[in-house]
């Protein structure tokens, strides 16, 4: 028996040995609608957890059941179940003092306290914003592995894996390697250039204005005056509509790539000891599509069920919503070149909504619109002291294949509340005959 004890911790701490060294995305890309992370929602129950802050952004801990209310698609909701969870203290772990325990004095086969995972997602991460969130990285870890608390260095894209380690000196030799990947990208001079948000426009949305905008930059890039012509008119709706087609595939298996990796990591952690965080760094990716809040969904579900805290982290800091020299083809002018511009502050803006949505919806959170990386590293590493946890049942809630908005009230003055924004409920399976 006294043998069994001993190998467990390994056993245990092995399975954080994520992935081969071959990169998830280039697993999940050709079928990602196979891909294995997909779990269904449990159609009886759903699990909201809810941090609840004052005034001064302390932890609140001794609000009852009745206290809360939850709306569903504006719809008041039953409270069937009610905890309270104690993820963890105020106390700060991420300066270590002269002398104090670190992970050299601690046994291999100790069992961790806390579990952290820096997820960086090299997918989005421009070289600019990586640098700086590798600087930041450098320095909470150097402070980070206290008692037997342990860490992993991992990427979206799964060329950076450390495993679970004590050894801060691996973990930064990891983010050294760290480089930005960018694998699902449309080529700026395309002719015309359409990126994943106006061709979700074009496609799913039918905007006219977007698919006017389209022809006009197909009209630029072939130093055509206008498209507006019998002879042109085929043409440009061809082109335009092949790169609608092929920039919004690009885009969606890029989102389900993304989610993929988090959904596998999250996996990986859930059977594992101690207080489990998952600290996503990344520069925001589009969930614009309904599978996509799909995906995202059943990732919640997952780490909520799982007891795992996800946090994110906006590397680009303050960032500017203007197009970059890089991101400007030959083809924005005029009135394009407003059209784009507005597109593209519309789609940096959203790209947020992936971080604050896991962060929210999971219990942990979501540091952004800040240079100080420093900062925001040192806050997602300390959890909230009281999650509470709200239940409550689905039997009458249409399984249609829809995204329902959430809403959680409080009824005391002063307090904040931080919660999941929305569940998506599948359609149910067919009986195969």
């Amino acid at each position: 028996m006294k043998v069994g004890m001993r190998f467990y911790p390994a056993f245990a701490l092995s399975c954080l040995i994520f992935l081969s060294c071959m990169p998830l995305t280039a697993q999940q890309a050709g079928a990602p609608q196979d891909a294995p992370y997909k779990i269904d929602v449990r159609v009886n129950r759903l699990l909201v957890p809810v941090v609840v802050r004052d005034a001064q952004g302390h932890t609140v801990g001794n609000l009852k059941k009745e206290d809360f209310q939850v709306f569903s698609n504006n719809k008041p909701q039953l409270i069937s179940g009610f905890s309270i969870q104690q993820r963890g203290t105020t106390k700060d772990n991420t300066a270590s003092a002269p002398g104090s325990v670190t992970q050299q004095t601690v046994s291999p086969d100790t069992l961790p306290d806390h579990i952290t995972v820096f997820l960086f997602d090299d997918m989005h991460l421009t070289a600019e914003d990586l640098a700086h969130a590798r600087e930041a990285g450098m320095k909470i870890l150097s402070g980070a592995l206290t008692g037997t608390a342990m860490a992993a260095v991992v990427s979206i894209s799964g060329r950076v894996n450390t495993g679970l380690t004590r050894d801060t000196a691996k973990l930064q030799e990891a983010l050294a390697k760290l480089q930005p990947m960018g694998l699902y990208r449309a080529d700026n001079m395309d002719c015309p250039h359409i990126d994943y948000y106006e061709a979700d426009l074009i496609e799913n949305k039918h905007d006219p204005v977007a698919v006017q905008d389209a022809n006009q930059k197909f009209a630029n890039c072939n130093n055509m005056p206008t498209v507006a012509t019998p002879s042109n008119i085929p043409t440009a709706e061809r082109s335009v509509e092949s790169a609608a087609i092929r920039a919004l595939a690009l885009g969606h298996q890029d989102t389900q790539s993304t989610y993929a990796s988090i959904a596998q990591f999250v996996r990986r952690m859930a059977p594992l000891p101690g207080r489990r965080t998952l600290i996503l760094v990344s520069a925001g990716f589009l969930n614009i599509e309904r599978d996509s809040l799909g995906a995202e969904s059943r990732i919640i579900d997952l780490a909520v069920q799982s007891d795992v805290t996800i946090s994110s982290l906006d590397a680009r800091g303050l960032y500017t919503t203007e197009l970059s020299a890089s991101e400007r083809s030959p083809a924005l002018s005029g009135q394009s070149l407003q059209v784009n511009l507005d597109y593209h502050r519309n789609s940096m803006k959203l790209a947020e909504n992936p971080m604050a949505e896991l962060a929210d919806g999971t219990g942990g959170t979501f540091f952004h619109n800040s240079n100080d990386l420093d900062a925001g590293f040192k806050s997602l590493t300390q959890v909230p002291e009281y999650v509470y946890v709200l239940e409550f049942p689905l039997n009458n809630v249409k399984q249609d294949g829809s995204y329902h908005h959430l809403k959680v009230k409080v009824d005391r003055e002063g307090l904040r509340l931080q919660a999941r924004q929305g569940y998506f409920v599948p359609r149910p399976k067919k009986n195969k005959s």
